[in-house]
């Protein structure tokens, strides 16, 4: 199921999120979450859409623990938004397309020094 969305693990998380050059809006999850898999979706959707501005990066929790203990994630799905290696955002619980659609545009739109 190769899509836009960008797999990312503990051992990647520092390049592929915190180096990042664009914002990056990272998708906590577990295969065995129904919000999670009801969110999917809309999240290739969204990497698609914002493809060359935003990457839409996905953790899987059982997988990878570090990052998530690190940020303080218990429970899922939890997404978090990053811009220039910042954690500028906090997303828990499964939401509209459109509600991650205006976080990002949100993002895009302000300007970090």
């Amino acid at each position: 199921m190769a899509g836009k969305t960008v797999t990312v693990t503990d051992a990647d998380f520092e390049e592929k999120v915190l180096k990042a050059e664009q914002p990056v809006l990272v998708d906590f999850w577990a295969p065995w979450c129904g919000p999670c898999r009801a969110i999917a979706p809309a999240l290739e959707e969204l990497a698609t859409e914002y493809e060359g501005r935003v990457i839409i990066a996905k953790v899987n929790t059982d997988e990878n623990q570090q990052y998530a203990a690190q940020y303080g994630i218990f429970a899922i799905p939890t997404l978090l938004l990053f811009k220039n290696g910042q954690l500028v955002e906090t997303i828990q619980g499964a939401r509209a397309k459109s509600f991650y659609a205006s976080r990002i545009e949100q993002v895009l739109s302000q300007e970090v020094a």
